[in-house]
């Protein structure tokens, strides 16, 4: 029987583009860090704003990765 065992880890990555960039930079960072990575979850997202302009999006996600 072959079973595998995953682990959870949370990560806030920003971008000053759009949320979905935050995404695409936090799973990049993690994947040079993490090996096996399945999936993320974005957990949760905010806007950094500065002279009534958005400067930054954050999402808060957990990334999912299979331990060898």
């Amino acid at each position: 029987m072959l079973m595998s065992v995953a682990r959870v880890t949370e990560i806030i990555a920003s971008s000053s583009k759009s949320f979905e960039d935050a995404v695409q930079v936090g799973v990049a960072r993690a994947t040079e860090t993490l090996e096996n990575v399945k999936n993320a979850w974005v957990k949760d997202m905010k806007v950094v704003v500065e002279n009534n302009k958005i400067t930054e999006y954050r999402v808060v996600m957990k990334v999912t990765f299979v331990l060898k």
